[in-house]
């Protein structure tokens, strides 16, 4: 299982991440297709979610189990 940061906590109540459930995240942490690693550390990983036929970007703290956000990423085609 996973943590979340105070901001993810607050973001997720907004209207346009209703849909994004735990199950989805899990499944992006655990099957990501592609991973990158910003300039702070954090991790960033992308998977399609077949349910919504997009592409989820979750976003982690640098010890990898701790998300900082999630959001359907609209710029990613895979």
């Amino acid at each position: 299982m996973f943590a979340f940061t105070e901001y993810f906590a607050y973001t997720r109540k907004r209207k346009d991440s209703a849909s994004i459930n735990d199950e989805y995240i899990e499944y992006v942490i655990d099957n990501y297709e592609k991973e990158e690693i910003q300039q702070d550390g954090r991790i960033r990983r992308w998977a399609f979610i077949d349910k919504e036929s997009k592409y989820l970007r979750v976003i982690m703290l640098p010890d990898g189990k701790t998300v900082h956000n999630a959001f359907f990423d609209r710029t990613y085609k895979g």
